[in-house]
Formats: structure tokens, sequence, C-alpha cells
């Protein structure tokens, strides 16, 4: 079972028991982050795919920790202008391991209107 969920605007594979390495998250370390933009799911050989998303579809993670990234360094030059700039750039991110991903099936208008 695997999930392709997005978050921080890049899409990532998911599997159950599996760490995820995201853009930065605003979560403590072991808490709990669910993610409802789910694009596709594989069960059991078959795939559902959602127009965006996937409804009912949930993909539980816990944080692991948060990190930096390696260095990237941006050098800047201009020519016959003695103009030179040096930077470095670390980009923050989250680890995360998938706990579950799950799939609630949606009951339809006449399930839902007999009950009333």
């Amino acid at each position: 079972m695997y999930a392709i969920l997005e978050t921080g605007g890049k899409q990532y594979r998911a599997a159950p028991e599996e760490d995820l390495v995201v853009e930065k998250l605003e979560a403590d370390r072991g808490e709990v982050v669910e993610f409802d933009r789910v694009a596709l799911v594989e069960r059991n050989g078959k795939v559902t795919v959602g127009s965006p998303w996937v409804k009912n579809a949930k993909v539980t993670c816990r944080v692991i920790d948060h990190g930096k990234g390696p260095k990237i360094d941006v050098f800047f030059f201009k020519a016959k202008e003695n103009l030179k700039r040096k930077k470095g750039h670390r980009q923050p991110f989250t680890r995360l391991r998938v706990e579950k991903i799950t799939v609630s099936r949606s009951r339809s208008k006449k399930e839902s209107s007999d009950g009333a």
C-alpha cells in the first residue's frame, strides 16, 4: 500500500513505516500530522486516482525531527564592475515517519437521508 501526497508544493510517495523528508512544517517533534491532500492511493493492486484529490483519504505521520539540508553556495558576479557576492543557503526540512494510510468509505446521499 502506498499513497502520493502533496505538501509544500511538492508531491511525495508515502508507504506505512517509511520515513519522508518534506519541506519544514510548523509541528513539534513527536506530534502527529495528517495530510488530506492525497492524489493517489494504491491498495492491494487497486489504484484510486483523485481529481485532484482522493476523497476521504488521509496519510497520518509522526514528526521525527527537524533539520537543515546541505549547504548550497550562491555566487553572484558581474564582469568589469568588481562586483562579487557570496552567500550560502541551507534548506530547512522535517523528517516524518508514515504511520498509516486510511481511505474511509463515503456514505451515499441515499444512506445518509434514510436515518432522518
